[in-house]
């Protein structure tokens, strides 16, 4: 292995060795804590333009399998990967290939042997920031001044990095033995235009399960687009960069707001919540992984979720704008999902359809149906009952 340098825009410098790719990578870096799930992260869109490092230890022992794959292009999304260690071995039924061949194929960066706790450390103190990976420039001083020399993701619309040039029909539900309890709505199938700012497939999945017929369309879609579909709801995806710049989403959100019901996920939250009139703001370090706790504020009770994202929506600004918080971040009591009055819509700032990460939050997916049916967004008390309901349901399942 080459040896590899990563410098940090402050002046920390880490040197390990490269594996998969060689040459320079440039991005945020940030970290995320996941156990698992190292191939869903690097091939989330939500991570373009961004180093991340993984601060559980060991990283690529199950290798890559074809069905974990998050991205519509099955491309990896990442920059750069920062891990502790590299697994000398790969002991996996589903595994098709090494971690390190992977990267190697997708000509992408990483980075193994340096300290991951001590950077997690650093930029949860100091802030996630730019960095500059590299096998070619080694001189601590030059890679520290082109990691300041680089904008920061504030500002930054990256979206049009990751979206699909033109739409396409998606039918596919679960494509794996080991998904969540597949759903009998046993009902009307809805018709769903599901808008791309870097959507992840097992989103698209989940829709599906939940009893609908999607068509997916590039965040470009105008308004008057989206109506010719005829909808009976609309999906607003997740997405990397800065909601703020995307103005041409927001923009197209105003006009739809009203119009058909809208339920919108990590991004598509924040795109909904500037379309609505409130403000958003860039977090210190973001939140990253999949054992982030999430309080319903009606109820009480708490989710484990997943959750990727380095922007959120401005409290009291969406509280301005009429809209109702329903859901906060228990480590920092950020927003983490909103309705608004008696407009039909609804969203959440965390990945219900996990990916990887735990299941607790599915039932948004059925709560989106419910909300097509009656045409009025669900309260925090009905989101609470239809996640008993799936619940009750997986337990049957389970026990058959």
């Amino acid at each position: 292995m080459k040896t590899c340098k990563l410098a940090l825009q402050d002046g920390l410098v880490l040197t390990g060795q490269a594996f998969g790719a060689e040459g320079t990578a440039r991005g945020e870096v940030v970290f995320n804590t996941g156990m698992t799930g190292y191939q869903e992260v690097l091939t989330d869109p939500s991570y373009n333009g961004q180093i991340v490092t993984m601060t559980y230890p060991l990283i690529g022992n199950y290798g890559i399998n074809v069905e974990d794959i998050e991205s519509h292009d099955r491309r990896v999304q990442v920059s750069g990967f920062v891990i502790k260690e590299l697994s000398p071995c790969v002991s996996n039924f589903r595994a098709g290939r090494s971690l390190e061949d992977y990267l190697r194929e997708a000509n992408v960066m990483g980075l193994a042997g340096v300290d991951t706790r001590a950077l997690t450390r650093h930029l949860r103190t100091i802030g996630a920031m730019n960095g500059v990976m590299s096998t070619e420039v080694l001189d601590d001083a030059e890679l520290v001044r082109q990691a300041a020399d680089m904008p920061s993701m504030a500002g930054q619309d990256l979206v049009q990095a990751v979206m699909l040039d033109k739409p396409y029909h998606w039918n596919e539900g679960y494509n794996s033995a080991f998904a969540q309890t597949h759903r009998d709505h046993g009902r009307k199938t809805y018709r769903v235009v599901a808008v791309d700012c870097g959507a992840k497939m097992n989103i698209l999945r989940n829709l599906v399960e939940a009893g609908c017929d999607v068509t997916v369309v590039p965040a470009s879609a105008s308004a008057g687009e989206i109506l010719q579909q005829k909808p009976d709801g609309l999906f607003i995806s997740n997405g990397p960069g800065d909601p703020a710049a995307v103005t041409y989403m927001i923009q197209t959100l105003r006009e739809l707001v009203g119009k058909v019901p809208i339920f919108g996920i990590c991004l598509g939250h924040q795109l909904l919540g500037l379309a609505l009139g409130a403000e958003t703001y860039k977090l210190k370090f973001g939140h990253r992984g999949c054992n982030q706790p999430v309080r319903n504020q009606a109820t009480g009770k708490v989710e484990i979720t997943s959750q990727n994202h380095g922007f959120a929506v401005d409290e009291a600004s969406l509280e301005a704008s009429g809209a109702k918080v329903t859901h906060v971040n228990l480590n920092d009591m950020t927003v983490e999902g909103f309705t608004h009055g008696d407009q039909a819509l609804f969203s959440v700032q965390y990945h219900p359809e996990a990916s990887p990460g735990p299941h607790d939050a599915t039932y948004l997916f059925d709560c989106f149906r419910d909300m097509m049916e009656t045409g009025k967004a669900p309260t925090a008390e009905q989101m609470h009952a239809a996640q008993e309901k799936l619940a009750k349901a997986g337990q049957k399942t389970t026990a058959h």
